[in-house]
């Protein structure tokens, strides 16, 4: 089920946009729950120093997700082993209780978006996505998905 719904989200990736990924990788939340212990990873190799590179991380919520944000932390780590660790907010939700990002059915997609990057190296990124909100367990997180393409000129 977890290679379909990847292959699924790849597909779409590669229809919605005529760039061609430099990776793109999912995790799919067990029972629509991300507990804090549950950091997926991702490993992205950067070929070169000279293109700049857009990074997206989409969340998939269902409406049954309850709160107005969802916060996480961007760890890196580079080929040098430096690591940096980062807090971002993600709104779900307008004050009036209309949901922000793109809604299909009982799906809701919200997106982390880092236009026109440059990495100081070429080679292997770990980049580490933890949930940051005070509860163990995070109901209603359906899964993540992580791409990198270049950015186009």
């Amino acid at each position: 089920m977890k290679k379909l719904v990847g292959l699924g989200l790849i597909a779409i990736a590669l229809l919605a946009c005529n760039k061609a990924p430099v990776y793109n990788s999912s995790y799919q939340f067990n029972g629509n729950t991300w507990q804090q212990k549950i950091k997926p990873s991702f490993t992205v190799t950067i070929p070169d120093t000279v293109n700049a590179y857009d990074f997206t991380l989409t969340i998939r919520t269902t409406t049954d997700y309850k709160y107005n944000n969802l916060w996480i932390y961007l760890t890196s780590k580079t080929p040098f082993k430096q690591v940096i660790r980062e807090p971002y907010e993600i709104k779900t939700t307008y004050p009036s209780g209309e949901w922000i990002g793109t809604k299909s059915g009982s799906i809701v997609e919200h997106q982390l978006i880092f236009q026109r990057r440059k990495l100081p190296q070429a080679g292997k990124y770990t980049f580490i996505i933890e949930q940051g909100v005070v509860q163990k367990a995070l109901d209603e997180v359906i899964d993540l998905t992580f791409d990198v393409s270049k950015s186009e000129k």
